[in-house]
């Protein structure tokens, strides 16, 4: 193989190699979901929860992509997003030290599986008290050490 590229294989394409250091990040994307949530739940409540975070954080969101026709496509988060599951009580540690240390965060509640519009996810987060919410998942941006401590006893997803 040569060291030129990095996939000689019959029939593909070659793609130039590119040495260069890998991209540290001093911040943090972090999911959490109850662990007891079916699948298709997991999925629906991430997708909802970093969907929060590029309005108010946008400094998290990349550049736009375009493949090699010019056809663009829009852009991404800027760094991974690391996804846990954790039990509900772990959740709810989490959810108060995300409160704590004033981290930006998205949260998604049992009761917005039973709704199907934004404005009716709203008023079920607001008629609940803080204390109370049956959080099913909730998403954390920040420091990387801030983060680490709020996600302090869950366990990255499977």
């Amino acid at each position: 193989m040569n060291s030129d590229t990095l996939d000689e294989a019959p029939g593909a394409t070659a793609v130039p190699s590119v040495s260069t250091p890998p991209i540290r990040f001093d911040t943090k994307i972090a999911v959490l979901l109850r662990d007891d949530l079916a699948t298709w739940q997991r999925l629906n409540v991430t997708s909802f929860l970093v969907s929060g975070l590029g309005p108010t954080v946008p400094e998290v969101i990349g550049e736009p992509y375009e493949d090699a026709d010019g056809v663009g496509y829009l852009p991404m988060f800027r760094q991974p997003v690391l996804v846990f599951e954790a039990t509900k009580e772990v959740l709810k540690a989490a959810h108060t030290r995300a409160l704590s240390r004033a981290l930006p965060r998205a949260l998604f509640t049992s009761d917005l599986f039973g709704t199907g519009n934004d404005r009716d996810n709203r008023t079920a987060v607001r008629s609940v008290a803080t204390g109370e919410l049956d959080l099913v998942g909730l998403a954390v941006y920040g420091p990387r050490n801030g983060v680490d401590k709020v996600v302090k006893g869950a366990r990255m997803h499977p």
